[in-house]
Parts: C-alpha cells; structure tokens; sequence
C-alpha cells in the first residue's frame, strides 16, 4: 500500500494473541504505519472487543488456552455483524494441514510466526485494500440497487399514471358518447369551446307514450323507470339500426333526428321507418306486458341549428322552426298515428302511403295541412 492509501483508509487492527510479547510487537509495528491498533490476549476477550468495537482487519493467534484461534474464526463468521471482518491467522504451526484449516474456516491470509515487519506490514495492507475496494463495491451495488429500486418505482408510478389517465380518458369519452353523437364528442375533446352548426335539411321525430303518466301514478318510482326503460331501450336500438340520432327524452317523450351531425341521404326514408317500428315495438310491448300504452308520432322536415349548450353538463339539442313544428305534429297527433307535414308527404309519397287528414290549426302556424302516415308501399303491396 502506498503512502497516500495508507492517509485515506488508515483502518483499525485488532491484534488477538497470548503472548504480550507478540501483542507489543505488532502494535509498535502497525502504530508505526498509521493504524488504530487494539489488542486482546485470548479469544473470549476478542470477541468482548469486537462487540463494542467493529475492526476493520483482526490478525489472529491460532495457539491460544481456552479459545483457540480456529474457535474465535468460526465464531466470528457464523455472526452476519462481524462476517465481513477479513482475518489473518498468526502461528507457528507450518504445516499445510494448518493452514488448510484456517482458510477452511473463513480466514484470508496466514502468516507463519516467527514474521517480519514486512512482510506483516504488506500483507495487513493487501487485505485493507481489499477490504476497502469491498466495501466500495458494496456501497456501489447498494446505490445501485437503490437507483434500481427507485427507477422501477418510478416505471411503476409512469405506467400507473399512465395507465389512469388513458382509463380516465376512456370514461370520459365513454360518457360524452352516452350524452353526444360521437363526432361532437370529438371535436369537444379537441378543444372547440363552442359547437353550433346549421343543417338545411332533417327530420325531426317527436313520440309521447300516451297513457304512461297515468299508469306511472299507480306504480312504485323503481317500476316506473323500469317500464320506461324498457320501452325507450327498444327505441334507442331502433334508431342505431336506421342510422338516426336520438337527441333526448324528456319524461316519456322522446326524440329523435335523422341527417345530422353527419349527413344522411335518406333520413326522411330512414325515420319514418323508424317511427313504424317504434308503433311495432309498443304494440309488442303491451301484448307481452299486459299494457295497453300507445305512441303519438309526430315528424317534420326542414332546417335546424344543432349545439351543444351547458358548461359542465353537456346538452346536444336542436333550435328552429322545423323543430317546433315536429312536436306541434306530435302534440296535435292521435294517439297510435304517425302525423306528418306536407314537406314530409311529398319527400316520401312515392315510397309510402299516407292519407289526408285535413287541415288542423297549429299554435303559432295557423291553418296546416297534415297526414297520417300509413306505411310503406312496397310492403302494403304485398301484404294486399
């Protein structure tokens, strides 16, 4: 060991032989060199010493009364605290024999008594060096393991966060497609703060269950939700299997539009057909249930500004006087009928049957003409 090893890691010695003679001798030698030198005259005193203090390097004496060298080793080694502590075996016992015993039982180096100054000197050196490079090495695989450790943590926390807010992010989405058509929900998510678009040409479909108020005022809350629910489940299957959009219910009304937000071709075709299979599915319903419900249907076509409206509690709804005009269809409709404008008659007259009702007064429009739509041609043909 050079000089300036010996400044950096001076070490402490603990010397365990039974003869002072020897303890004298190698304490002068290694004080000379800078170390903290202790000493212990048998192996029981040894190990009191090591208890209170942790050396770095024990040189110890095989030949000892009571607890002999070998004994202190193994003591020593079977203890996880003093494990680490490198030992060198001090002895006049040469033989090969001997010193396969020493190394057997955990010591690292031996030197055979009687010992030179220097050859004591590079050895003690040799194995504080090493014991110092272990020492380094473990601390470096500790903060390694730490860094390991810490940079797993952190994967785990990234993918957690990660993980939550694509989960979040897919329950938003989740719900803004429960209240929104989904390319409104889209352009919400890219930011546009404010939706309102115009459409010249929809129709719109106005339904009330007739006869449901009263049934629901002789039913628990849970049944009447339930009830409503069932039917209205029906109705919005209907309007994903004609490619329509449902917009709202509002108690047991309901409505629904077809050529917006996405443009559709044949919305006209598409809700009425739509509003045929809806009077279908009541029917259904009140022979399966023992109900005797009925659906007033009204529809009108024409132009409509479509929004979203509310900050924290989106609402996609439907503003103009197409819109007004649908529900005054519905309104003034009969129970179990389809009650249609002339704009609706003379889109579908050539795919669908109507009849004239006559002219009714509608609030806020007078004197209209209106019809019942009756049902397509091609199957009234064929069921003729």
């Amino acid at each position: 060991m050079n000089q300036n090893y010996s400044k950096t890691f001076s070490g402490k010695i603990l010397i365990v032989d039974d003869s002072m003679n020897n303890l004298i001798l190698l304490e002068r030698i290694l004080l000379r060199k800078g170390y903290k030198v202790e000493v212990a005259a048998s192996g029981k005193q040894a190990i009191e010493t090591i208890e209170l203090t942790k050396p770095d390097l024990i040189l110890l004496d095989i030949m000892m009364p009571g607890m002999d060298g070998y004994e202190v080793c193994s003591h020593l080694k079977a203890n996880e605290r003093t494990r680490g502590i490198p030992i060198i075996f001090l002895s006049a016992l040469a033989e090969v024999k001997d010193k396969l015993r020493a190394f057997n039982v955990g010591g690292v180096d031996y030197i055979t008594k009687p010992f030179e100054s220097v050859e004591v000197v590079a050895r003690v050196e040799n194995q504080l060096r090493l014991h110092e490079l272990e020492l380094q090495l473990r601390e470096k695989n500790l903060m390694y393991r730490r860094e390991i450790a810490y940079r797993e943590q952190a994967e785990i926390e990234t993918r957690l966060l990660l993980e939550t807010t694509k989960f979040q992010k897919e329950q938003i989405e989740e719900l803004l497609l429960n209240i929104l058509p989904k390319p409104i929900a889209d352009r919400l998510q890219e930011g546009q703060s404010i939706i309102a678009d115009s459409f010249s040409d929809v129709s719109v479909l106005f339904a009330d269950l007739v006869g449901f108020t009263n049934f629901a005022s002789h039913q628990t809350a849970a049944e009447t939700v339930k009830i409503l629910n069932l039917i209205f489940s029906q109705f919005d299957q209907l309007s994903i299997q004609h490619g329509l959009e449902k917009i709202k219910t509002i108690g047991d009304a309901y409505m629904v539009v077809g050529g917006l937000p996405e443009l559709k071709e044949n919305h006209a075709e598409a809700i009425a057909q739509m509003a045929i299979d809806m009077q279908a599915a009541v029917a259904s319903f009140n022979v399966q249930n023992n109900q005797n419900f009925s659906l007033r249907i009204g529809i009108n076509i024409g132009a409509v500004v479509a929004g979203v409206i509310g900050l924290t509690k989106f609402s996609y709804d439907l503003w103009g006087d197409t819109v007004n005009v649908a529900h005054r269809m519905e309104s003034n409709g009969i129970p179990g009928e389809i009650q249609v404008t002339t704009m609706v008659y003379e889109r579908l007259k050539e795919q669908f049957l109507f009849t004239m009702r006559g002219p009714l007064e509608i609030k806020g429009k007078g004197q209209m003409i209106v019809y019942l739509l009756v049902g397509p041609i091609s199957q009234l043909t064929v069921d003729s």
